[in-house]
């Protein structure tokens, strides 16, 4: 196959002869006026009436206990890790093929990673792997599961579902149960994407999504920690609000809270956006369909949904079949205006996370150089 076929196609699915971004975000519905109510309200900070309204269509859509909305991605994630009792000098598992975002909040913790490798059915991170490395590298004490060369704490695993599309969730648990560690989900690409029924985000004890601009709806910034309990919930809300004490007047702290919450005018998007989610979902699948039909019976191949799993295709992603053929086919689209881009480095190669523990990282890397990303925005 050309890479010049590949140029037609997507223009031809878009219909237009003008630049196409990755993924671009839409405003068609209420933006405008709920954004202007909340001007017209003065209430424009984290204190308004569209922050906890955008926080319950999250719950009812996702199922989760509560949400707690937040500035961004990285700071759920970050607020999540915190709840979970990650601490200083803890070890983290993850998948070295993720977003450097994911490590960052592990960074800001205090914690480190353990690099595992990913599943070739989900690109996200592989459980057989991450029983192995345990497996030969770790055992559970009184104090809880210990990485056994430094003596250091395994407090959690960090998988994140890799495009949209859901990790082999039931077997992550299982893993946990057995090696004590805590599961928490990074469900920043994965509004929108179902594991067995249930939303991602929802099945460890706590989940971070993303509303980036570029993500499956949008708050221009914006996240969201998803916990299993009312309470764990009330109490994420509490220190990603300074951790302060309710009280008329009196300003008093009672931990080293995070000033995290998401702004009333970033919530009256995700109120408005919320509203016309099943549409932008029903779009991309059909993409989706558009894009496997293409590449079938070529030498590219089309990452679909896990059998076990409804994706959202937030990202839509071909597996080149050598590196000249992936290098032949960014350097076109690229040069004729469709935006396409090859997966993230591994996170081992940036210099902060070069010397972290890792396991065999065979899949992790076969992907980083053959995978690539297609133009995605749900605006067909």
């Amino acid at each position: 196959m050309k890479a010049t076929s590949i140029v037609e196609f997507v223009r031809d699915t878009y219909k237009t002869d003008e630049f196409i971004p990755l993924h671009a975000p839409r405003f068609g519905g209420n933006e405008k006026a709920y954004v202007m109510e909340t001007i017209e309200s003065t209430f424009v900070s984290s204190v308004g009436k569209f922050v906890d309204d955008f926080e319950r269509k999250i719950e009812a859509y996702t199922g989760t206990a509560k949400a707690v909305a937040t500035v961004n991605g990285t700071a759920a994630l970050h607020a999540a890790l915190y709840m979970a009792d990650v601490q200083r000098d803890d070890l983290v598992i993850t998948q070295a093929l993720t977003f450097v975002a994911t490590c960052n909040a592990l960074y800001h913790m205090g914690a480190e990673p353990i690099f595992v490798d990913v599943s070739p059915v989900s690109l996200g991170l592989c459980p057989k792997a991450m029983d192995a490395f345990l497996e030969e590298n770790a055992e559970v004490t009184d104090v809880g599961c210990i990485h056994k060369k430094t003596g250091r704490r395994i407090k959690a695993v960090v998988p994140m579902h890799t495009f949209g599309h859901p990790v082999e969730l039931d077997e992550l648990v299982a893993v946990c149960l057995k090696w004590n560690i805590t599961l928490v989900e990074d469900a920043a690409e994965s509004l929108g994407s179902f594991y067995k029924g249930k939303h991602t985000g929802t099945v460890g004890e706590f989940g971070a999504v993303s509303f980036n601009g570029n993500k499956i709806i949008t708050t221009g910034g914006g996240g969201m920690v998803l916990c299993k309990t009312k309470e764990r919930g009330a109490r994420a809300k509490h220190v990603t609000t300074t951790a302060k004490v309710p009280h008329p007047y009196e300003f008093f702290h009672d931990e080293p809270g995070f000033n995290y919450r998401m702004p009333n005018l970033n919530a009256a998007l995700g109120c408005a956006q919320m509203e016309v989610i099943e549409q932008y979902l029903k779009q991309k699948r059909l993409l989706a369909e558009s894009y496997k039909d293409f590449f079938n019976g070529t030498d590219f191949k089309f990452v679909t949904e896990p059998e076990y799993a409804q994706s959202n295709y937030w990202l839509n992603a071909i597996i080149c079949p050598d590196k000249e053929s992936r290098k032949d086919v960014l350097a076109v689209t690229n040069g004729a205006g469709v935006m396409a881009r090859p997966v993230w480095q591994l996170m081992h190669r940036l210099p902060m996370y070069s010397n972290s523990i890792r396991g065999t990282l065979t899949n992790s890397e076969y992907l980083e150089a053959h995978l690539l990303n297609l133009p995605s925005s749900p605006n067909l």
